[in-house]
């Protein structure tokens, strides 16, 4: 697939901000629907390294209130979690009502980079082949929306993006030993997104495809997704009306130079 990357040249038939600016007021509604229905949403968010997961989950909590809406993204498991049920360590971190949370890559590990690296086992990746849709199944089965989105990007616009991480010192943290390993095996990160697809893309849970060649236009695409699967309704704004401030004169305040400010370099 030829890249389309982010150039000014495609983004020419739309003001991203302006169409941002408009999918920013849905998820605040979205957010009050959650809110007072007691809804618990789950956004899993999987794809390639440098495919835009990152900066679509940003753009999409930017208007949201961190306590309705939580990110999920863990780390390495510990010594103690590796003993575990597989999917233990993600369960303490669904919803509760009135609650979204997104994953920032979840346990489809498993069948990601676990099975390429060879961090499981044969029989470890194959029942979880076997247990996911269920898994899921009952998530869906117990109240909880669950959602879905892979983030597909072409081998080219991921190189291109890789060198401008390693360029850009405040995007070199992004790339990790693990990401050079993942570009030697493209190949067979892409027969195991191929094999995950065929057991978990089920009628009940299935997966949404972002094409992210354009992180501008795949940002906009998929909150616009998540806002047509979910059902709200626009909820009423009650007016807020400032109280006015004391007017107590007994009070005295203290000297403003017993207080340490900082410098006002700008």
């Amino acid at each position: 697939m030829k890249s389309s990357g982010d150039s000014n040249s495609k983004n020419k038939a739309f003001d991203y901000d302006k169409e941002l600016a408009k999918l920013h007021i849905e998820l605040v509604y979205l957010q009050e629907w959650v809110k007072t229905e007691g809804l618990k949403v789950v956004i899993i968010f999987e794809g390639r390294d440098a495919s835009g997961k990152g900066g679509t989950i940003k753009r999409f909590t930017e208007p949201l209130n961190p306590r309705v809406c939580k990110v999920v993204a863990l780390g390495v498991p510990t010594e103690k979690e590796k003993t575990q049920w597989y999917f233990q360590r993600y369960v303490e971190h669904l919803p509760h009502a009135g609650q979204i949370v997104l994953f920032d890559r979840s346990w489809y590990n498993r069948a990601g980079v676990e099975k390429v690296m060879g961090f499981c086992t044969d029989e470890e990746y194959r029942e979880f082949l076997r247990s996911c849709p269920e898994f899921e199944r009952m998530l869906v089965r117990s109240g909880i929306i669950l959602l879905k989105y892979w983030f597909s990007v072409s081998d080219e616009e991921q190189e291109r993006r890789f060198k401008n991480r390693i360029k850009n010192p405040l995007k070199r943290w992004k790339f990790s030993p693990m990401d050079l390993e993942s570009r030697s095996r493209w190949l067979e990160y892409s027969k195991a997104k191929d094999v995950m697809f065929a057991h978990t893309d089920t009628k009940q849970v299935p997966w949404y495809v972002v094409n992210s060649d354009n992180k501008k236009k795949a940002r906009l695409n998929c909150i616009s997704h998540v806002l047509s699967k979910i059902p709200y309704k626009k909820m009423k704004i009650e007016p807020i009306e400032l109280p006015e401030l004391p007017d107590d004169h007994a009070y005295v305040r203290p000297p403003m130079d017993y207080q340490t400010f900082i410098p006002e370099k700008y």
